[in-house]
């Protein structure tokens, strides 16, 4: 098990040091000045001129990039140029929006995914079955956006049983957690129907229930364990969207988390927030992929020894 963490950590360096010179590259080409969203189209070239001094972005890009190098190696992320905050305060102040909304959405998708998959897979054929497929094919089909502003409609504005947007108490979390989670529930219980199915056919489950086993014993403790291996590559690869990829969710409903930041950031060529905010994101989707390569040597110590 160490020297399987040993070897995920070792990667993680090239991988981050990647990320940071792509994105440093990429925004540097992207046509537009920056400056003249802070200043305005009136400002005089003098003050233009000025500003450009003062953020670096008259120095050549290789004095840059080392400049940003040594500061993203002692913590420091920049200074947003529209707020004049630090980028790395900024981002811890929203990242436990985004950790909540993500958290919701994941607890919504493994009740709800893996349990009607389950269900499924021990009834093929009967009403879970056939309500774990309309589920599958409803949540794969519905734009993200498409969701949430039906349910904004529905039971927003139409019963009034929950606020439109907002972050507040736990009403303010329901809506924008179902829209963020409907899509892995979908993918979940798919999955989860498939592996059991398979797992249910084995030879150990035969075994299992030859021993005088219930049948609630073979289905959870058995079968299921065995089936967690694609289970959790899913829910791995969902977590890292939820917290990566809720730029959609968060501005439909106001939330305001990293993925509303990033998107203000890049509507407003804001280059210090885009590049601290994709970087930190990185680190946490890595990180998600780290616990989720521990997860399957815990469910299958074979993985740990491959």
């Amino acid at each position: 098990m160490i020297h399987l963490v040993a070897r995920r950590i070792a990667l993680l360096v090239p991988t981050l040091f990647g990320v940071l010179v792509v994105t440093f590259l990429l925004l540097d080409v992207v046509p537009g000045d920056p400056v003249a969203e802070i200043v305005g189209e009136r400002a005089d070239s003098a003050t233009i001129a000025r500003l450009r001094a003062e953020l670096r972005l008259d120095e050549p890009i290789h004095v840059r990039f080392g400049h940003y190098l040594l500061n993203v190696m002692r913590g420091d992320l920049g200074r947003s140029f529209v707020t004049g905050r630090p980028v790395a305060r900024d981002l811890r102040e929203r990242f436990p929006h985004t950790l909540r909304l993500a958290l919701a959405a994941m607890a919504i998708a493994v009740t709800a995914g893996i349990g009607l998959g389950v269900l499924a897979a021990v009834h093929p054929g009967g009403r879970a079955d056939r309500l774990a497929m309309l589920v599958s094919y409803l949540g794969v089909s519905f734009p993200v956006y498409w969701v949430g502003l039906l349910l904004i409609l529905l039971f927003a504005l139409t019963l009034r049983w929950l606020p439109p947007s907002g972050a507040g108490g736990l009403a303010f979390l329901v809506l924008p957690a179902v829209t963020l989670g409907m899509r892995s529930v979908a993918f979940l219980a798919r999955m989860t129907r498939g592996a059991m199915r398979e797992a249910l056919a084995g030879d150990f489950v035969r075994t299992a229930r030859a021993k005088g086993l219930g049948e609630g014993a073979v289905v959870w403790r058995h079968a299921l364990r065995t089936a967690l291996i694609p289970i959790i590559t899913v829910l791995a690869l969902d977590v890292g969207n939820y917290l990566t990829g809720s730029l959609l969710t968060e501005t439909i409903f106001a939330w305001p988390g990293v993925g509303r930041y990033v998107l203000t950031a890049i509507a407003k060529r804001d280059l210090p927030a885009i590049q601290g905010a994709v970087l930190f994101l990185s680190l946490v989707f890595v990180l998600v992929n780290l616990i989720a390569d521990l997860l399957y040597a815990k469910a299958d110590p074979r993985v740990a020894h491959d």
